[in-house]
């Protein structure tokens, strides 16, 4: 398993090595569906210390460069090579940039895998392009990619609401997760298109969720359109109450300590990848950018 990495600076300006991290959703209620077509949320976003290695080097020219490419996304899809854009657009840099990353997280996870690599990819540039831009203004960049992407410019974990733009920084304990990965792919767009789906949970406050919890409104329907994952939450179960991420399909349960989360990370059937990470309250990006 990748050792926990954190955000490491090069020795110049014209290159950045950054960790671009993971996230879990704590919980998931959908409250209904707005008139635009997305849907009215209520979730926390707990940031993890694991994640994509990224690094940045600016280039002489003009140009855009990421590797390694990957087979099932189109360049002009990938929220990388569309952040990049984005800010040279909103910026009217003309500086280019090569970008490598070495992706840990599973693609269609639930973990926030491309949104962190969109927000990172505006963090890195702005600091290397020297465009400027504000945190704010950035996150409205973002936010144009992904109602994820904004949670990770801000980089604070954070009580959200609205399609998960509207974020509230909260502190909570540092404990760590065992989070499975099993072998699938999860559509958001097909899970949000089904009829069973709930879109009627009433609100809860901040207290209310730090006094009783929540729950994942996309989990039943995920289970049943991907016996994969209900396989890993009754497995997962049996060490302590577990959950889905976002819309999965990753899992987790929470521990009080790194041995006790390794203990049953290291007993998961073969089938079921994953990692052992800590929570934290502050990416350390934000804080070295």
């Amino acid at each position: 398993m990748p050792t926990n990495a954190t955000a490491t600076f090069m020795n110049n300006r014209t290159s950045l090595s950054l960790v671009s991290p993971a996230k879990l959703n704590l919980f998931l209620h959908i409250l209904g569906k707005r008139k635009d077509g997305y849907h009215e949320l209520q979730t926390v976003f707990q940031l993890l210390d694991y994640g994509d290695d990224m690094h940045f080097s600016l280039r002489d020219d003009s140009l855009i460069s990421l590797e390694p490419t990957f087979s099932h996304i189109q360049p002009k899809d990938n929220l990388i090579i569309k952040a990049a854009e984005a800010l040279r657009d909103v910026s009217n840099c003309t500086r280019g940039i090569d970008i490598t990353i070495e992706k840990r997280l599973p693609i269609g996870g639930g973990i926030g895998g491309g949104s962190s690599n969109a927000a990172t990819t505006l963090l890195a540039l702005n600091h290397l392009w020297s465009t400027g831009l504000s945190v704010h203004e950035l996150s409205k960049i973002g936010l144009a990619l992904g109602a994820d992407v904004p949670v990770f410019i801000q980089g604070k974990t954070a009580w959200a609401e609205g399609v998960g733009e509207n974020l509230q920084p909260l502190e909570l304990d540092e404990v760590w997760y065992c989070v499975l990965a099993p072998d699938c792919q999860v559509s958001t767009a097909s899970v949000f298109s089904q009829k069973d789906l709930t879109r009627d949970t009433r609100p809860i406050t901040i207290p209310a969720f730090l006094d009783q919890g929540g729950k994942n409104d996309c989990q039943p329907v995920v289970e049943r359109l991907y016996p994969e994952v209900a396989e890993a939450l009754s497995w997962l179960n049996r060490f302590s109450s577990a959950q889905m991420t976002g819309t999965g399909g990753c899992v987790f349960a929470q521990f009080p300590s790194r041995k006790e989360a390794i203990m049953v990370f290291d007993q998961r059937p073969n089938q079921f990848g994953g990692f052992v990470a800590r929570g934290i309250n502050h990416s350390p990006i934000v804080a070295q950018l």
